[in-house]
């Protein structure tokens, strides 16, 4: 593996391998970009077939983390880990401080925190190694703890700007929503979509997450396979990535794609696939930023929660910028946002608020 020729090398100041023979642990570290802040991102626990696929994976997650704090306006950096492991058996407080020592080892240059297979519990072992950790939560009030409720909240604050762009619609009530995945985050979202009068349709490779969200929201159950081609307004991936292809794109019947997975275009191209296709896409990592934010406030200090879902608030008059750009130059939405994160990141942005 020649990690330099990779295509999703994309001039990453460091990439670590960590290894501990007594835990199991094997993981790696991707810091994609310092220039903003130490490099601020969550954690994976995933069982990749193979160590290629893994750093695929970083690699391409940590970018995604740069361009996400750039355009929420953080002072960080992107970087991204993740754990080569199955998070359903293979997790120990051991393993953990394992990985707590090896963040703790690059000495503050990447802040990690909780993705997904790892939880606000996991962080606490690591907690015990490194300093360099966050969304622990804290002081009833303050800034923090699990970030999936604060990602909810700005895919839906998200997804109400695209409706209102799209549609000409001021609300949701019978708009019909395809939520892939209904776990951490897509459950709180199946949530706030419902309060607000959505039609749900859900599905999940975990057979009672989705009936939880059949039982509590009166969602409609589809297989995986089908999700992203069901006759809704809105499809919304909180999955994995990669979910919008050459495959799955022509099968869309939404025309708004806006959720909380991180890199859910499978490249490039696809983005303008979707614009000709006359989908409106939501770039992931602007509407997917809220996690973020509780994370990175809860590790600066001084920031109370109701001043992070302020914050939070923003995310839809960033996207809407994007949409009208889009329309007004006639290029792709993801097009657009990498363009305004580039332009952040190189000049070291003087407006981001510590």
């Amino acid at each position: 593996m020649d990690l330099f020729a990779m295509k999703d090398y994309d001039d990453h100041e460091l990439v670590v391998f960590g290894r501990d023979l007594d835990t199991g642990l094997r993981a790696i570290i991707a810091v994609h970009s310092t220039v903003l802040g130490p490099a601020a991102g969550g954690c994976r626990m995933w069982p990749y077939a193979s160590t290629s696929e893994a750093v695929t994976d970083v690699l391409r997650l940590s970018r995604g983390m740069s361009y996400k704090n750039a355009m929420a306006g953080l002072p960080f950096g992107g970087g991204k880990a993740v754990i080569i492991g199955d998070s359903r058996t293979g997790k120990t407080p051991e393993l953990f401080g394992a990985y707590g020592r090896f963040v703790d080892s690059l000495g503050g240059r990447y802040v990690t925190a909780e993705d997904v297979g790892t939880t606000t519990s996991d962080m606490e072992f690591v907690s015990l190694q490194t300093r360099f950790v966050s969304g622990l939560g804290g002081d009833s009030g303050a800034a923090g703890g699990d970030p999936a409720p604060r990602t909810a909240l700005g895919v839906f604050l998200g997804i109400k700007a695209g409706v209102r762009f799209k549609l000409g619609r001021t609300d949701l009530h019978n708009l019909c929503v395809a939520v892939q995945g209904v776990g951490g985050v897509g459950y709180h979202l199946c949530q706030l979509l419902a309060a607000e009068g959505a039609r749900l349709v859900v599905c999940d490779v975990r057979p009672p997450a989705a009936e939880r969200a059949r039982a509590e929201f009166n969602a409609r159950v589809v297989p995986v396979e089908t999700i992203h081609s069901q006759d809704a307004e809105v499809f919304a991936p909180c999955a994995l990535g990669a979910v919008l292809n050459a495959q799955s794109i022509p099968q869309l019947r939404a025309s708004i794609v806006a959720g909380a997975a991180n890199n859910q275009l499978a490249s490039d191209a696809d983005g303008t696939s979707l614009y000709s296709k006359g989908v409106l896409y939501a770039p992931d990592y602007v509407i997917n930023a809220g996690g973020i934010i509780s994370v990175a406030r809860e590790y600066s200090g001084g920031r109370s929660e109701a001043q992070v879902t302020a914050e939070i608030g923003g995310i839809p008059e960033r996207l809407t910028e994007i949409f009208e750009r889009s329309r007004r130059e006639k290029r792709p939405t993801n097009v657009i946002a990498d363009d305004l994160a580039r332009q952040r990141i190189r000049r070291g942005d003087r407006r981001l608020v510590a």
